[in-house]
């Protein structure tokens, strides 16, 4: 009989400071449950704004030691409690002065499984991110969780191969992939790039930071949510939402105001075989879109997305 993992994916705007951000994300891991989830994964660097719009060290004090701080410990509770696994992405402190990006993983039973720091880190206008964490030094883990075995990639290590490819040949059979990134080329980029990642592994999750955020700087970001099969069709795509005039979008029907989506992933496929990155695309014009130019992030140049 195959087996279902029911993964969800929660995204919302900065409320304005870390409490209630913190207080939001408890209350979305309580919907993903009561809605029968079995893992849920909370955006990047989840319980603040996007700050690598600007490079200020007054940020820095939103990094944390982990295990050790107490955001860890705090949704150790709410796992337990909730029987959920849980993926915090979020801003580690070593030690003084050494910072990564990273997501640490929470099994249902409240124990802490381990952390993914990013490897890949951008430093171009508007993702000043070398200014506050170093490349990863974590290789790229597979966590067996209750849920099945779980891998993570953190937004620009998307545009490299050899992490997927990793994580694949070690078993992973989900890989969520929390991102803060802009509209335009990103959009078209999600489209090419997961087939190709999806491959490597049985499903490939991703997800991105609301539409506009607060705080930092209005930037407009891309906010959909992507599931796909392994070298397979486009299983589910969130729909881009107009926003209520509080920063979060509007609920579909049947849902409650940024709540989370709790989406079913499928078995393992048969295996693909080898194809250009490309042939997922044949058919499907909505993946055929060209790159649309903004007005902050033009297309000529390189640009994180």
């Amino acid at each position: 009989m195959s087996r279902v993992i029911r993964a969800a994916v929660f995204q919302t705007a900065w409320t304005g400071d870390k409490e209630s951000m913190i207080q939001v994300h408890e209350q979305a891991a309580r919907d993903a449950a009561a809605q029968g989830a079995h893992v849920l994964c909370f955006q990047e660097l989840f319980y603040g704004p996007y700050f690598c719009q600007v490079q200020d060290p007054a940020f820095y004090e939103y990094a944390e030691r982990i295990p050790d701080g107490p955001i860890v410990g705090r949704f150790q509770r709410l796992a337990r409690e909730l029987n959920l696994v849980l993926v915090l992405p979020m801003y580690e402190e070593e030690q003084p002065g050494v910072l990564y990006n990273t997501a640490a993983v929470i099994d249902a039973d409240g124990s802490y499984l381990g952390k993914y720091r990013k490897t890949h880190i951008p430093q171009v206008k508007g993702f000043w991110e070398k200014f506050y964490f170093r490349p990863g030094n974590s290789g790229w883990p597979v966590f067996d969780t209750k849920a099945g075995r779980i891998g993570v990639y953190i937004c620009y290590d998307r545009h490299f191969p050899e992490g997927w490819r990793a994580l694949g040949l070690a078993g992973a059979e989900v890989v969520f992939n929390p991102s803060a990134t802009s509209r335009g080329l990103s959009g078209y980029l999600w489209q090419l790039e997961q087939p190709g990642g999806g491959r490597r592994q049985r499903v490939l999750r991703g997800r991105d930071q609301p539409g506009r955020r607060r705080g930092v700087r209005r930037q407009r970001l891309l906010r959909h949510q992507l599931l796909r099969r392994p070298g397979g069709p486009l299983r589910r795509r969130g729909r881009r939402r107009q926003g209520d005039g509080t920063g979060r979008p509007r609920p579909g029907p049947g849902q409650t105001p940024g709540g989370p989506r709790p989406l079913a992933v499928l078995p393992r496929p048969q295996p693909v075989g080898l194809r250009p990155p490309d042939s997922a695309l044949k058919g499907r014009g909505e993946l055929r879109e060209k790159p649309r130019r903004t007005r902050t992030y033009p297309l000529g140049g390189a640009t994180p997305t």
